[in-house]
């Protein structure tokens, strides 16, 4: 019986499932190891720690694992390569492939086949893989200067629409919703903690959107309908650049925690991408990188 790890390590968690040629046996969830986050001894112990207990769980031991595939976030990095390359040989039996998150997402998406990818959740970015292989992106370029559509994005554009609202005596609950949140007494706090250094984590004022926007409030609504048409502005640039290379491309797949739980984001960059993109369509359902990682370990 051959055994197979996967492993996906991105900014915020670590993700690891053990299986056999068909089957999940056992799943740990541990703490990110990004190594520009923490430190080599932190990254190390937790990824230790990981496969320890995913090899509990299945009942299964490391000395019995065919292939590991382990998608990490800084994969362009040599130094996070190699970590994670020494790391996982030392614990772990058989071949190491490490390889991008962003690669594993997409063969989740498209088994190693051509397709487009959109990443949207406290972050954004947008992949492209053609026939042969060839990468291409448009966004991720982090929240002080992109990450259009995301948590973030939402945040903040959130924020500067319910003042603009205030400036112009437009009717929303956006303002005094994200006061709420923050747990501040007036307007003038509200300004204070926004422009603090360093600032408000704006990603977690999406769920305060998004109930605002199922209240019945239009602004709200409206900056979640524009992460959408973002987020389709960002596939169209990727498409653009697949055309020019002579790639024909039909479907869009997606994944993150904002174009997957909130309906008026996917369905606005659902209609966008229809209507810019001819003849390519959003396939239903998130993917879980998960899944590429296990069938890139599986071979």
């Amino acid at each position: 019986m051959a055994y197979f790890v996967g492993l996906d390590s991105g900014g915020t968690k670590t993700e690891c499932w053990l299986g056999d040629e068909t089957r999940v046996l056992g799943k740990a969830i541990g703490q990110t190891v990004k190594l520009t986050r923490v430190s080599q001894e932190v990254a190390t112990a937790r990824m230790r720690d990981l496969l320890t207990e995913v090899s509990v769980a299945s009942g299964v031991p490391l000395s019995s694992i065919t292939r590991t595939c382990v998608g990490i976030a800084g994969y362009s990095i040599s130094e996070v390569r190699e970590w994670a390359q020494r790391v996982v040989s030392e614990m772990v039996a058989g071949e190491v492939v490490v390889c991008g998150d962003d690669e594993i997402a997409l063969d989740s998406a498209f088994r190693g086949g051509p397709g487009i990818l959109v990443i949207g959740g406290t972050g954004s970015a947008v992949l492209g893989r053609s026939r042969n292989g060839e990468g291409f992106k448009a966004g991720g370029w982090g929240p002080g200067i992109g990450d259009e559509g995301s948590g973030y994005w939402i945040g903040r554009e959130a924020v500067r629409l319910a003042f603009g609202a205030l400036d112009t005596n437009q009717n929303t609950v956006l303002l005094e919703a994200i006061r709420g949140a923050w747990g501040v007494k007036d307007v003038s706090e509200v300004v204070a903690f926004a422009n603090a250094r360093p600032g408000p984590h704006l990603s977690a004022l999406t769920p305060v959107v998004m109930r605002c926007a199922e209240g019945g409030d239009a602004v709200a609504r409206g900056v979640l309908e524009d992460a959408g048409a973002e987020l389709a502005r960002q596939v169209a640039v990727v498409w653009s650049k697949m055309s020019a290379h002579g790639e024909t491309v039909g479907r869009v797949a997606y994944t993150g925690s904002v174009v997957e739980k909130i309906a008026p984001v996917r369905e606005a960059m659902r209609r966008r991408i229809e209507q810019d993109c001819p003849g390519l369509s959003v396939v239903d359902g998130a993917i879980n990188a998960m899944d590429g990682a296990m069938w890139r370990a599986r071979g």
